[in-house]
Order: structure tokens, then C-alpha cells, then sequence
């Protein structure tokens, strides 16, 4: 299936330049751009229900194909937290879901963690497709790297032998969850 434009449910700048590095083929236009000011409330149980709650209220209120991920890190030593609740974790933001991920790992000897991710593709007639990517990695003791953002500096990647906050934007974009998810979701567009 070939698309001319796809608006990306997000607000979230840091997705947006990945987006637009990864996904090519077509017009890629943030939701601002196109006129999509509302909030959306991500209210799912998972990666997949809010990234489809995200593109469904974009393409819904635009009429246009709307693409929204969702993502988080998985931490094993805390049950897979922060999960669907990685940018919320805190409630104060990126440094400071940083600095509560450090201490509640500080007598963590299992640092295993991964970063998930689920596209959604929300069409105009209500088809709907999706892929998900993973990566993994470990939790470092401390923060390395000014690169990306989130949880990236904390990050080591078991693909790159580095933290994502050491890699360029280029290596990490080969091996993150979110390009994983953007390839699966392209793949499948070839037979949809």
C-alpha cells in the first residue's frame, strides 16, 4: 500500500525526529502541523491500546492517516516497570524519572531491561495496522551520554556496547525499539 501523507500522533519531539529519520516514502507532517491540537488521553492497558487510542483520535479529527507509537522501558528487577507509564513515572519529567529509576535499582543485581514499542497505522476507512519492535539492554549505575532523551543516558544497549546517550541518533535508529516497530509496520504495509 502506497501512502502520499501521514500525520504522526505525537507531541513528543524527540519520536517526531526519529519518525521522520526512519520512516520514508511519504509526507510525514507532526499533528501540530496539522492542526491537531487536542489532548489525548492514553488510557490503554498496553504499548498497542495507546498507540491505537493516539492515531484513531488524530485520523478520526483530521481524516487522514494518522501513525502514534507508544513506548516505554522495561525493567526486569521492577516488573517490567515503568512500562505503558515511562514518561509518567516520576510525574516530573525525563531527569526525573531518571533519578527515580536509579534509586529504586541501587541494590538491583538483575539490571536486564528492555524498550518496547508498538506502531499503529489508523486509516481513514478504520483499518488499522500495527508492528512492535524491542531492544535490549541493562540499566547502567549512572547516567553516560547527552544523546536522545528519556531514559537514553541510562540505557545500555547489548546491539550498540554503548548507552543510547553515547550513540549518534544514526546508530541508534538502526537498533532502537522504535525503528524495529517502524520496519515490522513497513513490512506489513507491503501486503496490506
Amino acid at each position: 500500500m502506497q501512502l502520499d501523507k501521514i500525520v504522526v500522533a505525537s507531541g513528543n519531539e524527540g519520536k517526531i525526529k526519529e519518525i521522520l529519520k526512519i520512516f520514508k516514502g511519504c509526507e510525514i507532517v507532526p499533528m501540530r502541523e496539522a492542526g491537531f491540537t487536542g489532548e489525548i488521553e492514553e488510557n490503554g492497558k498496553s504499548f498497542r491500546e495507546n498507540a491505537l487510542i493516539k492515531a484513531r483520535a488524530v485520523c478520526e479529527k483530521l481524516s487522514l492517516p494518522a501513525l502514534a507509537d507508544d513506548s516505554g522501558l522495561c525493567v526486569d528487577f521492577l516488573g517490567g516497570a515503568p512500562g505503558i507509564y515511562s514518561a509518567r513515572f516520576s510525574g516530573e519529567g525525563d531527569a526525573a524519572n531518571r533519578r527515580l529509576l536509579l534509586e529504586k535499582m541501587k541494590d538491583a543485581t538483575d539490571r536486564r531491561a528492555h524498550f518496547e514499542c508498538a506502531v499503529c497505522l489508523y486509516l481513514p476507512d478504520g483499518r488499522t495496522l500495527f508492528g512492535v519492535g524491542q531492544t535490549f539492554g541493562s540499566i547502567l549505575q549512572e547516567e553516560r551520554g547527552k544523546h536522545g532523551f528519556g531514559y537514553d543516558s541510562l540505557f545500555f544497549s547489548d546491539d550498540l556496547k554503548k548507552s543510547f546517550g553515547e550513540a549518534s541518533a544514526r546508530e541508534k535508529n538502526k537498533v532502537s525499539h522504535r525503528a524495529r516497530a517502524l520496519a515490522d509496520l513497513t513490512e506489513r504495509l507491503k501486503t496490506f
